[in-house]
């Protein structure tokens, strides 16, 4: 892999968490004015009729028999599941709080990768990752009830399992990208996620919308073009090129990006008590951060590329050599 690549995938690594952090800023607005599940469908609508226009480029794709399955269950962890349980968590927490929360995303992929993808795993991410949930009970435990978060304790498990969902889509999206184009999984993300939306607004206490108010509409914008199409085809494109693991690290961006515009635009705050537990939270997530996981993320990419090397390759008969000598 080459130094400018290394570099391009950063970057867009970097702007996809940058642009994840304020998601939560504009989620908790739309949903005070138009419902978490109508402000899910709208932003899947609006990058769903985005990618209608793209759909000339998803000819040469290569795809398989059965790839359905790991493509579904991608979308199905992310944004589907992910989505529900994010929108429900903002009803009850704050932003910053479930901001906070995505920086034990990190650890739990690199914990998840050691299991599924076999990569090692050094003692101390296990530490930073047994840190790192002691961080975010200690950040939930000490949570007031406010106007932000009048059931944080909820709001913060809500977020917790939206977590889970955003890891196994990291770890499938990475044997995925091996032979799909990060802006195809970013499509299909969007078109399924579109369809599992779409039942829900039929469900009794769906409120649809009855007003027209701009700030919700920009939110959901940037919601739907910002973050669903960019930021998601962002990420797409910097994970297929570094591992997993290292990738992940990027999310760590999140909650300080979050922390800063919760207190700019909605005027959240944290107790002195939860600041110290965001404090421990990050220093467990870097100290989380081991190495080692390159080659074993190589070997994984050879498998899905090009499986006939992997194969022995037989040595040359002896007599063969010396009649071509």
């Amino acid at each position: 892999m080459s130094q400018s690549i290394d570099r391009l995938a950063a970057a867009a690594l970097f702007l996809a968490s940058a642009l994840w952090g304020g998601s939560f800023i504009a989620m908790k607005l739309a949903i005070g004015v138009y419902g978490p599940m109508v402000v899910v469908f709208a932003r899947m609508a609006l990058a769903s009729l985005c990618f209608l226009f793209l759909a000339g480029r998803f000819k040469s794709e290569r795809y398989r028999p059965g790839d359905w399955k790991p493509l579904v269950f991608m979308a199905l962890c992310e944004p589907c599941l992910y989505f529900l349980f994010e929108a429900m968590a903002l009803t009850y927490t704050s932003a910053s709080q479930a901001g906070m929360i995505v920086a034990i995303l990190p650890v739990m992929v690199a914990v998840a990768a050691r299991f599924i993808l076999h990569e090692h795993l050094p003692a101390r991410t296990w530490v930073g990752f047994a840190l790192a949930i002691f961080g975010v009970i200690w950040l939930t435990v000490h949570s007031v009830s406010d106007e932000h978060a009048p059931n944080p304790l909820l709001g913060n498990f809500l977020e917790f399992l939206a977590m889970c969902c955003a890891m196994g889509y990291m770890i499938t999206v990475k044997t995925l990208c091996t032979r799909f184009s990060p802006l195809f999984l970013t499509a299909v993300q969007a078109f399924v996620a579109c369809l599992f939306f779409l039942p829900l607004l039929f469900l009794p206490g769906t409120t649809m919308p009855d007003a027209f108010h701009l700030g919700a509409v920009i939110s959901i914008l940037y919601l739907g073009i910002g973050v669903t199409l960019a930021a998601y085809w962002l990420y797409n494109f910097g994970i297929s090129r570094i591992p997993a693991g290292q990738a992940s690290s990027f999310v760590n961006l999140v909650p300080v990006t979050t922390l800063f515009l919760g207190w700019l635009f909605l005027g959240e705050r944290l107790t002195p008590t939860q600041y110290l537990a965001c404090a421990v939270v990050i220093f467990a997530v870097f100290l989380g951060q081991g190495r080692g996981q390159d080659k074993t993320q190589e070997i994984d990419i050879t498998i899905h590329r090009t499986p006939k090397t992997m194969r022995k390759t037989p040595k040359p008969n002896s007599t063969d050599a010396k009649a071509r000598l």
